[in-house]
């Protein structure tokens, strides 16, 4: 049991290098059948370490034989080593089949279903982890690979590693209750009484919280205009700044999504001249194969909306 007691303390790589030469019978052989090159002097220095941390001798060189430690060391490694390359494949094919993927509420309920469904007619095996986030979880989470692709805002500085498609860009917009009467941005600001350089807004905004790329592109471009019009209901995502807007809380800030329907009460005043929102894929390094096939068929859906 000397050799097994200390299996714990032992180089795993010296290990590995002792189940070749046992399985071949020979140090000569097992460099030339072993998965990666290595030398045969390499090899030997290496296994006499083992045999020193150890204090046993393992194998006879010549001719070649284990001797009852090595026998008994070969005996606790194989079941390991010998199932590696089994495991190694399984592992391999179903990653390969395996998609995370992350992104808004809206993006998952309003248009993924369409490109997966799609991705899933050629990758019958496709197997999904869907994930809804905000765009500042999204650096994180492919960093970290907790998520393969995200589909997220493309907006300010990128981690080291990153990469981005562009996939559509969204006009920015405004939800006007149609009880308002106005066409255009014009119609809802009016000269600021305390400083005539400057307008403010007629009606109350419905917005997103400060930190969100939409409402920070919408607040840059206001006070481009010199514009100011403070947000008076903050809610937490499109669907609700719809909603309050409809229900006639304000003037809602928003995107023209190609495919989502206003509510009735609502119509949409164009933003014109201002910066689109992009929207796009981001992912790491170098992209798995279902990664480009994903990034591919979220492209040619992108295209069929504009």
């Amino acid at each position: 049991m000397a050799a097994c007691a200390k299996v714990a303390a032992m180089n795993i790589h010296h290990l590995e290098l002792f189940y070749y030469v046992a399985k071949f019978e020979g140090i000569t052989a097992a460099v030339r059948r072993m998965p990666y090159g290595i030398q045969q002097p390499a090899v030997s220095g290496q296994l006499l370490q083992l045999e020193e941390k150890l204090g046993v001798k393992l194998f006879n060189r010549r001719p070649f034989a284990l001797t009852p430690a090595g026998e008994e060391l070969y005996d606790y490694c194989y079941p390991f080593f010998s199932r590696l390359s089994d495991v190694e494949e399984r592992l391999k094919g179903e990653e390969s089949q395996h998609l995370r993927l992350a992104a808004s509420a809206s993006t998952l309920r309003n248009h993924l279903p369409d490109v997966l469904e799609e991705l899933k007619n050629v990758e019958p095996k496709l197997r999904l982890s869907l994930r809804e986030v905000a765009p500042s979880d999204v650096p994180h989470l492919l960093t970290t690979q907790q998520v393969d692709v995200a589909i997220s805002v493309l907006s300010g500085k990128l981690g080291e590693g990153l990469r981005t498609l562009p996939l559509v860009e969204i006009p920015v917009v405004l939800l006007v209750p149609k009880t308002v009467k106005a066409k255009s941005l014009e119609d809802l600001i009016e000269p600021d009484p305390y400083n005539p350089e400057r307008f403010i807004g007629r009606e109350p905004l419905v917005g997103l919280p400060p930190h969100e790329v939409l409402q920070q592109l919408i607040a840059t471009e206001f006070e481009r205009r010199g514009i100011t019009w403070s947000t008076s209901v903050e809610v937490s995502s499109m669907e609700v700044i719809r909603d309050y807007a409809a229900r006639g809380f304000g003037v809602g800030l928003g995107l023209d999504i190609p495919g989502v329907t206003l509510p009735k009460g609502l119509k949409l005043i164009p933003l014109k001249d201002f910066p689109p929102l992009v929207i796009g894929a981001l992912y790491q390094g170098k992209a798995k194969a279902l990664v480009t096939r994903f990034l591919e068929t979220a492209l040619k859906h992108a295209s069929s909306l504009t």
